[in-house]
């Protein structure tokens, strides 16, 4: 599981970076305090399986990408 946790930091990570967010423009964009989504970011709290699905909708990624369950982005529909 902790595995897990850090496939997906790093991926929140990468994505946010990708498309040149901020910490803070995350933590508006999921209604939380930035302190709140650094810590998500680290890999230190679990989130619902309703944010885990808003990430991935505003990355175009599917939650397997994001929960590190497969390395291919695109999303099934």
């Amino acid at each position: 599981m902790e595995e897990n946790l850090q496939v997906f930091s790093v991926r929140l990570k990468q994505l946010r970076k990708e498309k040149g967010n901020t910490q803070r423009e995350m933590a508006l964009f999921i209604e939380k305090t930035e302190r709140h989504y650094q810590h998500i970011e680290a890999g230190k709290i679990n989130i619902s399986s309703m944010l885990l699905l808003k990430l991935a909708d505003y990355f175009n990624v599917s939650t397997d990408y994001l929960l590190g369950r497969t390395d291919r982005r695109e999303v099934n529909r």
